[in-house]
This record gives structure tokens, C-alpha cells and sequence, in this order.
């Protein structure tokens, strides 16, 4: 047993070790300017701050946020098998996924998901 366990502790110490190795040789190191500018958005982080913006990319950011929680509301399945029935799990994880299917395609039929008008 101990030494499965040693063999397995020099295995990920030597795999680190190896990964960040090459972490560092690995990587072009060739900055120019546009690798050096901030970048805000894709605006200009020069000039005037009162330019126009198109709200849909702000509208899809969100977008992307309220269907990426679906991840976090389902990674406690798993636990829920604890519950009395599996079929309260079941039923749970089928009510979270199918409130963020009706507003997937509620936002697809309004247009929101559409880049271009």
C-alpha cells in the first residue's frame, strides 16, 4: 500500500514538475502593441467614453450568464440521490432544465440571440 502510494505521489510531482517545464519554454514571448493595449469590450480605451454601443452585446453577455447558472443549480445532483425517490431528483433536475429551455427559446423566437439586424 505504501508503495502505490509513493509511486502515485512521484508520478504527480514528476507530471507538475514536467508540466510547468514546459509552461515556461513553451510560450513566444513576441509582444507587440496590440498584445500590450488593454482591451475594454472591443472599444477603443482611447478616446471618448460617450461613443454609442450596441446593447446586444451586453444582451447576450447576460444571456450567456443566466444559461451558464444552469451548471451551477445542477451540480448538486449528484447529492440529490439522497433524497427519498429518485424520482424527486429526477423531477427537480427536469424543472431547472426545462425553465432554461422555455427561456432559450423564448429569447430565440424575440430575436435576442441574433448578432446582426
Amino acid at each position: 500500500m505504501v508503495n502505490l502510494l509513493t509511486t502515485i505521489a512521484l508520478i504527480t510531482l514528476l507530471l507538475s514538475v514536467l508540466l510547468m517545464i514546459i509552461s515556461f519554454w513553451l510560450p513566444l514571448m513576441s509582444p507587440d502593441h496590440e498584445k500590450l493595449s488593454p482591451y475594454e469590450c472591443g472599444f477603443d480605451p482611447i478616446g471618448s467614453a460617450r461613443l454609442p454601443f450596441s446593447l446586444r452585446f451586453f444582451l447576450v453577455a447576460i444571456l450567456f450568464l443566466l444559461f451558464d447558472l444552469e451548471i451551477a443549480l445542477l451540480l448538486p445532483l449528484p447529492w440529490g440521490d439522497q433524497l427519498p425517490t429518485p424520482l424527486m431528483t429526477f423531477t427537480w433536475a427536469a424543472a431547472v432544465l426545462s425553465l432554461l429551455t422555455l427561456g432559450l427559446i423564448y429569447e430565440w423566437l424575440q430575436g435576442g440571440l441574433e448578432w446582426a439586424e
